[in-house]
C-alpha cells in the first residue's frame, strides 16, 4: 500500500523545558498486521516520567519527542491479524499525546461505555503501573502497608492494597494529595512535612511497623527514609522509578537489608517485569491487570474521579508542564481532552 500522510496534532517536547502543541503529520502505509490506528479522545499526563522527558533526562526519549503513554480513543483502522476489535470500538492503548496514534505495542483492551471515557486513561494506565507493587509484594490480608508518595501511582497502589484487605497507611508532604487520598478511602494518613513519619507509623501499628512499604515518589533519598517504616522481616518495594542523586550515605539502608535483626527485603516493581499478554505459566500480565482495573472501575471500587485536578485541552499542555515542573501540587491529576481535535 502506498504511504499517505495523515494530518494530526501533537504535544511535542522540542528541547529541555520547552513543550509545544503543533501539527505533527503521521506517515502511514496502513496498519501492520498487529497495529491499530486510533483517534484519541483522552490521554493522561504521567508527571514523573513526562517531567523527566521534559527536562531531557531520558535517553530512550531523545528530543524532540511526543510524550504520553496512556490514552483512550476510537479505532479508525485495524491490522489484518487483530481479532475482536473493529473500527468504531473504543479502546485503551499506550498511545501518546497526539490526536491520532498508530499503536504498535503495549496493552490494547476494549473499554466499556458504562463509565465516562475520560476516567479510563488514568484508571487503567496509572492504575496498571501501581498494580505491579501489589503483584510483587508478599502482602496478605490484615498486613500493614505504608505507601510513601500519594500522587496518581501511589494513591492507586494504596487503594489496591486496601481492596486486597491490607491496612494501608498513606504518607505525603502535600495536603492536597493527602486530601485526595482521604476522598479515595485511605484514612490512615501521615503528613511527613508536619510530623516524624516513622514515629507516626510506629504509633499507628502499635510498634509493629509495616510488613510492606511502597516507595512511590521515585526520589532515591526517600528510599532511605521509607525503609524505616518497615517491620522486621518486611519489604521495601520501589514502585517509583528512581531518578536523581541519592544524597547522604546509603549504608543505613543497606544495613537494614543485610542485618539479621531487621532483614528487610528490597524489591523492584517496574511494570515491564510482567508480560504484556497472558502467558502460560505466568500468573499475571499487563493485559490481565488492565482488565481487572476496568472491572474495579465499573463496580465503583476504584476511585478515580477524585484524583482529577484538571481537564485541559492540548493547547494548554505547555502551561501544565511548567506548573508540574514548578512542583505545583494542584496539578497532580491532569487529563487532556482531544475530543475537538479531529
Amino acid at each position: 500500500m502506498e504511504a499517505r500522510i495523515i494530518d494530526r496534532s501533537a504535544i511535542v517536547m522540542q528541547s529541555p523545558l520547552e513543550a509545544q502543541f503543533v501539527p505533527s503529520p503521521l506517515k502511514f502505509a496502513g496498519p501492520g498486521t498487529n497495529h491499530l490506528l486510533v483517534q484519541t479522545e483522552y490521554s493522561v499526563i504521567s508527571a514523573g516520567t513526562e517531567l523527566a522527558v521534559y527536562q531531557g533526562l531520558e535517553s530512550w526519549a531523545p528530543l524532540p519527542f511526543i510524550p504520553g503513554y496512556g490514552s483512550v480513543g476510537r479505532v479508525l483502522e485495524v491490522g489484518d491479524s487483530i481479532s475482536g476489535i473493529v473500527p468504531g470500538d473504543r479502546v485503551f492503548t499506550f498511545g501518546s499525546h497526539a490526536s491520532i496514534n498508530l499503536i504498535t505495542e503495549g496493552v490494547v483492551v476494549k473499554t466499556p461505555d458504562s463509565v465516562p471515557a475520560y476516567l479510563l486513561p488514568l484508571a487503567i494506565r496509572m492504575g496498571e503501573i501501581a498494580t505491579t507493587s501489589l503483584r510483587v509484594s508478599s502482602a496478605e490480608l490484615g498486613d500493614f502497608v505504608a505507601v510513601q508518595g500519594l500522587g496518581l501511582v501511589g494513591n492507586l497502589a494504596a487503594q489496591q492494597f486496601k481492596l486486597a484487605g491490607c491496612k494501608v497507611i498513606g504518607i505525603d508532604v502535600s495536603a492536597k494529595r493527602l486530601d485526595a487520598a482521604r476522598a479515595c478511602g485511605i484514612d490512615l494518613l501521615i503528613n511527613s512535612a508536619e510530623e516524624d513519619a516513622a514515629a507516626a507509623v510506629r504509633k499507628i501499628t502499635g510498634g509493629e511497623m509495616s510488613q510492606v512499604v511502597v516507595e512511590a515518589t521515585g526520589l532515591p533519598t526517600l528510599a532511605g527514609i521509607a525503609i524505616d517504616f518497615a517491620a522486621v522481616g518486611g519489604e521495601l518495594i520501589l514502585l517509583g522509578s528512581p531518578r536523581g542523586k541519592y544524597e547522604g550515605s546509603a549504608t543505613p539502608l543497606l544495613w537494614k537489608v543485610h542485618e539479621a535483626k531487621t532483614n528487610v527485603t528490597l524489591k523492584g516493581a517496574h511494570e515491564w517485569s510482567l508480560p504484556i499478554k497472558p502467558t502460560p505459566g505466568i500468573k499475571h500480565s499487563m493485559e490481565r491487570n488492565a482488565k481487572m482495573l476496568i472491572d474495579l472501575l465499573v463496580s465503583g471500587n476504584l476511585h478515580v474521579k477524585e484524583l482529577i485536578t484538571h481537564m485541559v485541552k492540548p493547547i494548554d499542555a505547555p502551561f501544565v508542564y511548567k506548573e508540574l515542573y514548578g512542583r505545583n501540587d494542584n496539578y497532580f491529576g491532569v487529563i487532556i481532552d482531544w475530543t475537538d481535535e479531529k
